[in-house]
C-alpha cells in the first residue's frame, strides 16, 4: 500500500534519532556532577572562612609545612622529587584537615544559642548511641528543652536553657526514667556558657569521655523500654530553625 503524501511528509519532518545522540547528554551530566563536590568544599570553606578568617593561612602553613618538611628529607636522602611527590598529597591532605576541623567549630558557632542547637549537636555521635530527633521534655512557653540519648554510660539528659528554668524539666524527666529504669544511670549535661555548663561544640566529647556501664544488648533494651513510654511531644516553634542536625540516623546504635 502506497503512503499518502501526508504522511511521508510527516515522517520527513521528524527528527533522526542517531545513536550517538545520547552520548552528549551523559557527558554533560558527567560534567554537572563533578562540579558539585568541589562546590560542595568551596561552600563549606567560605562558610568557615566567615567564622574564622585565620583559616586561610593554617591551610596554607599546613600545606607549605608538610611539602617543605619532605623536600628536606628528600635533599637529606638525595631524592628531593620523591620528597615532593609525597609532600604535595600530604600537604593538601594536611590542608583538608586543618579546614574539616574549623569547619566543624564554625557550624557549632553558627548553632550556639538558637534553639534546638542541643539536639542538632547530637548528630555528632559515635556509633553506639540512640537518640530521639524531637526532645524529651519542652516548655512551649520557654522553649526550654531537654533531649535524651541512650548509651553505655545509661541514660543522658542533654538540656538547653538557663539551669534554673530547666531544672522543673529534669526532675520530671529524671521521675518518668525512675519508675521504668531504677538501676540505670542517669546524667544530665547543661549546654552553655555559664558555670557547670558545657558549650555546644564539646556535648558529644562530654558524652563520649562518660564511663560505659551497659551492654549494647542493654542498651537496645533500655530503649526499648522508654519507647514503650510512647513519649512523642511536639517541637515547638523555632526548635532547629535552620535545619543543622546533619542527615543521618537518629538511632546510631541499631
Amino acid at each position: 500500500m502506497a503512503k499518502s503524501p501526508d504522511s511521508a511528509h510527516t515522517a520527513a519532518d521528524k527528527p533522526k534519532r542517531s545513536l550517538f545522540s545520547r552520548r552528549p547528554k551523559d557527558g554533560a551530566a558527567k560534567k554537572a556532577k563533578k562540579p558539585g563536590r568541589l562546590k560542595q568544599m568551596v561552600d563549606i570553606y567560605k562558610m568557615t572562612r566567615r567564622h574564622d578568617p585565620n583559616v586561610t593561612w593554617l591551610m596554607l602553613g599546613a600545606f607549605l609545612g608538610a611539602i617543605a618538611l619532605c623536600l628536606g628529607l628528600g635533599f637529606a636522602f638525595n631524592n628531593w622529587i620523591t620528597g615532593l611527590m609525597v609532600g604535595l598529597p600530604l600537604g593538601v591532605l594536611g590542608a583538608l584537615l586543618i579546614m574539616s576541623r574549623r569547619a566543624e567549630r564554625a557550624a557549632y558557632a553558627q548553632i550556639e544559642g538558637k534553639p534546638g542547637a542541643a539536639g542538632a549537636a547530637l548528630s555528632a555521635l559515635k556509633k553506639g548511641w540512640i537518640f530521639d530527633e524531637q526532645p524529651a521534655s519542652v516548655n512551649p512557653r520557654t522553649q526550654d528543652v531537654v533531649f535524651r540519648a541512650i548509651g553505655k554510660p545509661g541514660v543522658v539528659l542533654i538540656t538547653e536553657g538557663p539551669s534554673t528554668r530547666v531544672r522543673g524539666l529534669v526532675d520530671a524527666e529524671r521521675r518518668r526514667l525512675s519508675r521504668i529504669l531504677p538501676n540505670v544511670t542517669v546524667t544530665v549535661i547543661e549546654t552553655g556558657r555559664g558555670e557547670g555548663q558545657v558549650p555546644i561544640a564539646k556535648v558529644t566529647k562530654t558524652m563520649n569521655k562518660l564511663k560505659g556501664e551497659l551492654t549494647k544488648v542493654e542498651v537496645s533494651a533500655v530503649n526499648k523500654r522508654i519507647s514503650s513510654m510512647g513519649n512523642k511531644l511536639p517541637i515547638p516553634k523555632g526548635i532547629d530553625p535552620f535545619k543543622a542536625r546533619p542527615d543521618h540516623k537518629a538511632a546510631r546504635g541499631r
